[in-house]
């Protein structure tokens, strides 16, 4: 109130040092505290009394602490020796008791050792992973053995296999693309778009491969055509989403300063024949949605449209004007239980030393046909058969590592 009435005074051109010197002694506060609220007013528009930044300690603080056995002076020195701005013993000391008081859990020091090794042979293992073999290559592989007796030689892929990775994709070691049933299904919604400069949805659940089917799908785009995979911003907006298009084509200079300047630039880029996939489609809200139609709408461009994303035909229900202009809407279901086991042989040779019963067991208990969950599942068992002497596939080894790659109920 102190403030608003001597801006109200300020503005009358009223205002003199007698005004301030009674406002400070009517808030208590000194002179120069006054001038400086008067200031910030001007400025800033506030006329509140300004926060101060709430002092927090990173994840990687607080394993140091946890590493110190919570010596809160040890984290201090650690800081100090860091470098950079640090504050007070009392104050981390402070900001400790109170996150352990709103119930922040001090991890313990030898779990946080055990996940370092794991983290480090897991390092040391990708570090060791022989890169895909090119095709042709085949007779001069030689095999290796792990642990336990289980041999595996890598082989030329079949015909319905994609050897090595596509771009964008990361495989475990040893492990190449399988072409299934929704990849093909994907390749031909994504080939039909095309054909008519469309556009496409692909959706299903989390972990179903869309985003592989899809980059399987445009591996070998017909000649005059590009593919830009344009990343959608945590939170976007338009400006946000205008600005992600425009890196992702890499447009030559600064982006512009006004979006009038920048729609011109996109547009103008996307006049030659364009494949543009947005991943994640589901976080987009209605105004970017917009922005994606008027693109297409745009009469000097030519792309294909390909919304990708858990949840992204939900989301184009919300702009039907949009959602009218997809030609093909392709889900990408879960791995059937009678294609699962023929998948995964293909997927890593280490499964084809597991009997088909228990492959369909693993898939029933642990991956329900999410083919993430088999993925993950395949590299904890290679890190197991790496790191474990003597250690065998069966039942029993499989049922801890499906605690590893299952969330806690």
């Amino acid at each position: 109130m102190l403030v608003a009435r001597l801006l109200e005074l300020d503005a009358a051109g009223a205002l003199t040092t007698a005004h301030v010197r009674a406002g400070a002694q009517v808030g208590g506060v000194s002179v120069r505290t006054v001038w400086r609220w008067l200031e910030a007013a001007r400025t800033e528009g506030r006329m509140e009394r300004g926060r101060r930044a709430r002092l927090e300690l990173s994840d990687q603080a607080w394993e140091v602490l946890a590493q110190a056995g919570g010596n809160v002076a040890a984290l201090h020195r650690h800081l100090k020796e860091a470098g950079g701005e640090v504050p007070s013993l009392a104050s981390l000391h402070r900001v400790v008791r109170r996150d352990l008081q709103a119930g922040r859990v001090l991890p313990d020091r030898v779990v946080l050792r055990r996940e370092r090794e794991e983290q480090q042979t897991r390092q040391a293992l990708t570090d060791l992973a022989l890169a895909s073999p090119r095709q042709g290559d085949a007779a001069k592989e030689a095999a290796f053995r792990l642990p336990g007796s289980v041999s595996m030689v890598a082989s030329a892929a079949p015909p319905s296999q994609e050897s090595g990775a596509a771009a964008g994709v990361t495989l475990p070691a040893g492990a190449q693309l399988v072409r299934t049933s929704a990849v093909r299904a994907v390749a031909e919604a994504v080939g039909q778009a095309m054909a008519v400069q469309g556009a496409v949805c692909v959706f299903g659940d989390p972990g179903r491969g869309k985003t592989t089917a899809v980059r399987m799908a445009l591996g070998e785009v017909p000649a005059g055509w590009k593919v830009t995979w344009v990343p959608v911003p945590v939170r976007p907006s338009v400006a946000g989403m205008r600005r992600a298009l425009f890196d992702a084509l890499a447009l030559p200079g600064r982006f512009p300063h006004t979006s009038a300047l920048a729609d011109a630039a996109v547009a103008g880029a996307l006049g030659e024949a364009r494949v543009l996939v947005v991943d994640e489609t589901q976080r987009l809200p209605v105004p970017c949605l917009e922005y994606l139609q008027s693109l297409c709408d745009h009469p000097g461009t030519r792309i294909t449209l390909v919304l990708c994303g858990a949840g992204s035909e939900r989301a184009l229900a919300r702009l039907p004007q949009l959602a009218s202009r997809i030609g093909a809407w392709q889900e990408v279901p879960r791995l059937a239980g009678a294609e699962a086991a023929d998948v995964v042989t293909g997927f890593h040779p280490l499964w084809r030393t597991v009997p088909a019963p228990d492959l369909t067991w693993i898939d029933q208990s642990c991956a329900h046909g999410t083919f993430r969950t088999w993925a993950a599942l395949t590299a904890h068992l290679q890190n197991a058969l790496l790191t474990t002497a003597d250690a065998a596939v069966d039942r029993a080894l499989l049922g801890r590592l499906f605690q590893r790659v299952a969330p806690p109920l």
